[in-house]
């Protein structure tokens, strides 16, 4: 049985984001690399964001099919995605939600306004607008009042705020919610508390590295001391 992700509509869509990434990103990410050449290896935050805007910076396809596969397995119903860029993970997720049935959400944040409209364009083009709200702003602003319970947390932004927003969104997760975090091997000194914090013994989260793009880290919130966020 095909599924909304095979759809020719869907399949049109992702196909022109992946082909407009793969001609656009290696420029944009050769000249940052340029850039923090020349004044060194921590850069302002503003201005990378700035060098990065027209970046996609998308999931590879077989991590996309992978979201597809751990949304739909668990009936995600409410999903977050931290850092939407143009959508295309949002896409896979959506087509997840649609599959599972029955009044599902994906709620992602971007902070550019323009990264948001084309997020939206592309969304509506794969006929799958109508499943996601995408919130503009700081992600600890918009996301901090997402209603639980919470099914599935894609966290791919800035590698510095995976525990911060993790945290924040940890009192609605439903008791058996997944959490995966994109890209292991970008800025890993960023990443290190949030991969101490879910691997931690009594942590509340069960954790696994899949060997997938740059690698993700795959966890499942199941309670501890009592919490057992929004179920």
């Amino acid at each position: 049985m095909s599924t909304t992700l095979d759809s020719p509509r869907v399949q049109r869509t992702l196909d022109r984001l992946f082909q407009d990434a793969d001609s656009g990103d290696p420029g944009i990410i050769a000249r940052v690399r340029g850039d923090l050449e020349r004044r060194g290896p921590s850069p302002d935050p503003e201005r990378l964001a700035h060098l990065l805007a027209d970046a996609y910076l998308p999931v590879s396809r077989e991590v996309g099919r992978l979201l597809h596969l751990l949304a739909f397995a668990t009936r995600a119903r409410t999903v977050v995605e931290f850092g939407t860029s143009f959508g295309i993970s949002t896409v896979f997720l959506a087509a997840a939600v649609r599959d599972a049935g029955g009044g599902g959400r994906v709620i992602g944040s971007e902070m550019h306004p323009e990264k948001v409209r084309r997020a939206r364009h592309n969304l509506e083009e794969s006929g799958l607008g109508e499943l996601v709200e995408i919130r503009e702003g700081d992600a600890l602003v918009t996301l901090r009042d997402v209603e639980g319970p919470i099914d599935l947390v894609l966290l791919d932004g800035w590698k510095n705020l995976y525990l911060p927003v993790l945290q924040m969104l940890e009192p609605r997760l439903r008791r058996g919610a997944l959490i995966v975090a994109d890209d292991l091997d970008i800025a890993p000194d960023d990443l290190r508390p949030y991969l101490e914090y879910v691997r931690g013994a009594g942590s509340g989260y069960g954790s696994v590295e899949i060997p997938l793009g740059d690698r993700l880290e795959v966890s499942c919130w199941h309670g501890r001391d009592g919490r057992e966020g929004g179920a």
